[in-house]
């Protein structure tokens, strides 16, 4: 029988301009006991001068673990999203990743395929997203960390895109951080059945709501969203989620992916709800 924890994926913060520090004490005063920050190479702008919540794998690993350990929360989980078809960029930025994860406790790192070039056909897609798992499950090995993929593109739209692009490097270490956003929005088939389909495989939830209006106006013309409304207030069934990942006999994170400090504060307590006793302890 799986058993859950719940984070707060730092993107709750974005829309007030919040760091990473700040961001992290926010998320403690609404009761989170983890978080699921996003990550970048280089030095961003918008980060470095403290509007923006991603913290720059340029720092020490450990000064990420400090600021949690300030709060007294932990790390989850890294949104470490690479572009699966540019290995150019996706390798180094996913191993990096996959390294921080391992020095501050976080088993799981989380990406998708993000965009297609245009240039590219499906087999050269494939190809490319070959290369960049495979590296990087080398890393993800030695480590002992999780590589997740989620639905949120042109192939990870159904479960069976998904599946193929998990298969190309199979590995223990790679499985499905599953957006339960995302696969409803794409509209592509029934997400529950999706869910059903690649549920071995899952080892992360995001936990994304999507509101009536926002259902009515994208459903099926995107394959993805960056954040949704406050878990409960939207069109998904979580007891059914939870009924198709209970017989999984691991611990899953769901990791609330909204888009305000207001959401992210109702969410919590939704969710610790109707997870009831299988909260883990």
């Amino acid at each position: 029988m799986a058993t859950y924890r719940i984070a707060a994926n730092m993107e709750f913060v974005r829309s007030a301009d919040m760091d990473f520090r700040k961001g992290v004490a926010v998320a403690a005063e609404l009761g989170y006991d983890y978080v699921e920050p996003m990550v970048h190479t280089g030095w961003e702008l918008l980060s470095e001068v403290g509007y923006f919540h991603s913290f720059s794998m340029e720092e020490d690993p450990l000064l990420m673990a400090e600021i949690c350990a300030a709060q007294g929360v932990k790390v989850s989980s890294i949104s470490g999203h690479s572009p699966l078809m540019k290995p150019e960029a996706a390798v180094d930025r996913l191993t990096r990743a996959i390294v921080l994860a391992d020095a501050v406790g976080a088993r799981f790192v989380n990406t998708d395929e993000m965009l297609k070039p245009d240039w590219m056909n499906d087999e050269d897609a494939h190809q490319a997203m070959r290369y960049t798992l495979r590296r990087a499950e080398q890393v993800a090995t030695r480590h002992k960390v999780y590589l997740c993929i989620e639905p949120h593109g042109v192939y990870t739209k159904t479960s069976a895109g998904l599946q193929r692009i998990v298969d190309l490097c199979p590995s223990p270490w790679i499985g499905v951080n599953w957006d339960t956003g995302n696969s409803y929005l794409a509209g592509v088939e029934d997400p529950y059945e999706g869910l059903e389909r690649v549920r071995d495989k899952v080892l992360h939830v995001h936990a994304k709501d999507i509101s009536f209006d926002q259902s009515e106006k994208e459903r099926g013309k995107v394959t993805g969203t960056p954040v949704g409304c406050a878990c409960g207030d939207g069109v998904v069934d979580w007891e059914r989620v939870l009924k198709i990942l209970d017989p999984l006999d691991r611990e899953i994170i769901f990791s609330v992916e909204c888009g305000t400090i207001d959401q992210a504060r109702r969410s919590l307590p939704f969710l610790r709800e109707v997870i009831g006793a299988r909260l883990a302890r």
